[in-house]
């Protein structure tokens, strides 16, 4: 119990401590296992937590519980297929289990199956009609589908039965709409002192103030709020810059030469990456205009399929790529294409907006050669800013200026390398440029990824459609021709300009 309600609080340390004993004596116990893989998760050492779980369930098949914490690891670990067949399981053996079925639909919320994910987050809100954190999921549908008054209120809602829930806050935060009242911030700080609120409340309600208070003019205070509420975060979860660094160089060392599918397999494909806040939403929303192009957003499927691979093969990617021959690759892209298929039912092209695919761009080109891959770019100053105050759930790289400026970095470098190798398939999209001369900004963009040009793309703040992104209020807007933040800071944000190799305010 003690080890129990230690990673509760998210201490990895002090739960293993708690559990040493009991480990060493009953280290095949499937409770001491279950605790076990909660440990390793909360450390990101997923494949051991993994196999934890597994070993746990050989010794009680049926157990419900067990299912769902599978179903979390396996989410948490990016394998969202095994997730849901995990989690579903656990509702079919206990279809009363109000956390089983929310936690199935966080997952399928991940895989932008939404009309599933309203359905699994309902149920759980009849389940348990106090589940504030299912009721503001669905909250969080209504402002992606652009009802941003009924989003407030559905906040507010949750906010009035328990004001310590932090995913409220940070909901009404990025309504972006002047949703905070006056006394919202004083609120808030009491919500960050309740005993009921949990770290991932207090992380939350922590950005939403910080929010408010950079809307009330209090930059210092402000930044005061976002340095509380990383620190928070990064207790449970450190990002390594060095490995990182490391793992982007194998990524590239690696990449496949000739072994690649068909020329035209993927010509369906349009994948959009770059940074957080850097313009993707607003590239997509400019493409989903367009008659041809099915606005599709954050989708998992290109991670999915390799990493299905890499545990087909026993070997983590890139490690295997040397291996893959050229039917590989297509059966890669093929299974790709497939998984993807629903979003072809309307129009023949679809977006593909995960941002962290720049890392991908290479294997991208070998499984789907007719792909192409529009990379969006944005001052770095207001990029990493735009990352540090943005609530971005499992995103450790956003906690530090020194570890943002580092992830920058390899970003930078990565792509403008892609970019040399893969000129006509790679395009560079500025977002400062787009906000300079729109139309030529735009017909660029639909030149790059093949498209003719159409007039509705200009108008693109018209286009309705359900956008799953923070960025979803501003793409219903017309294009403002300045949205710089960071110099209204000054000199305050002079430790990331230094981190970023740029001279200090006013210099």
């Amino acid at each position: 119990m003690a080890a129990a309600q230690a990673l509760e609080l998210g201490q990895a340390d002090q739960a293993h401590a708690q559990l040493r004993p009991v480990l060493a004596s009953r280290p095949s116990h499937p409770e001491v296992l279950r605790l076990q893989a909660g440990i390793l998760e909360l450390r990101g050492e997923y494949p051991g937590a993994i196999a934890a779980l597994r070993r746990a369930l050989a010794l009680r098949p049926d157990d419900p519980l067990y299912h769902n914490t599978l179903g979390a690891v396996l989410g948490a670990s990016g394998d969202f297929d095994a997730a849901i067949a995990a989690l579903r399981r656990a509702c079919e053996l206990q279809p009363g289990l109000a956390v089983a079925w929310f936690n199935l639909g966080v997952m399928l919320t991940r895989c932008v199956r939404i009309d599933e994910a309203v359905a699994a987050l309902r149920r759980t809100t009849e389940l348990a009609p106090d589940h504030m954190q299912a009721r503001a999921l669905l909250a969080d549908m209504l402002r992606t589908g652009g009802r941003t008054e009924q989003a407030a209120s559905a906040y507010r809602d949750v906010l009035k039965r328990h004001p310590w829930q932090g995913m409220a806050w940070w909901g009404l935060a990025d309504l972006r709409t002047g949703a905070f009242v006056p006394d919202d911030v004083e609120r808030m700080g009491e919500a960050l002192r309740d005993p009921h609120a949990s770290v991932e409340d207090r992380v939350a309600t922590g950005f939403a103030l910080a929010r408010a208070l950079d809307s009330e003019g209090r930059c210092a205070e402000s930044l005061e709020a976002l340095a509380q509420a990383h620190a928070l975060a990064r207790q449970r979860r450190r990002w390594d810059a060095g490995a990182f660094s490391r793992s982007i160089d194998a990524l590239r060392s690696a990449a496949p030469a000739a072994a690649t599918a068909p020329a035209g397999l993927g010509s369906e494909v349009l994948f959009i990456v770059g940074l957080p806040r850097s313009g993707t939403t607003l590239a997509e929303q400019i493409l989903a205009s367009h008659p041809q192009v099915e606005g599709a957003g954050e989708l998992p499927d290109l991670p999915m399929v390799l990493n299905a691979e890499s545990r087909r093969r026993g070997k983590a990617f890139p490690g295997w790529i040397g291996d893959a021959t050229a039917s590989d690759w297509q059966r890669l892209g093929e299974c790709y294409l497939q998984r993807t298929s629903h979003w072809r039912a309307r129009r023949p092209k679809f977006t593909d907006k995960l941002p962290g695919n720049w890392m991908y761009v290479a294997a991208i080109r070998a499984m789907l050669p007719g792909a192409r891959i529009v990379v969006c770019r944005r001052d770095p100053l207001e990029t990493c800013f735009s990352c540090y105050r943005q609530y971005l759930v499992n995103n450790e790289y956003t906690r530090t200026f020194d570890d943002l400026a580092a992830y920058w970095r390899e970003f930078d470098r990565t792509v403008r390398y892609w970019q040399s190798l893969y000129p006509s398939h790679v395009y560079q999209h500025e977002y400062e440029a787009l906000q300079a001369n729109p139309e030529a900004a735009i017909r660029g963009l639909l030149d790059a990824c093949g498209l003719p040009f159409d007039a509705d793309c200009l108008r693109f703040h018209e286009t309705r459609r359900e956008v799953r992104s923070p960025s979803a209020t501003q793409v219903r807007q017309p294009l403002a021709p300045d949205t710089a933040h960071a110099r209204r800071y000054g000199p305050l944000l002079d430790p990331l300009r230094r981190a970023l190799g740029m001279p200090p305010s006013g210099a």
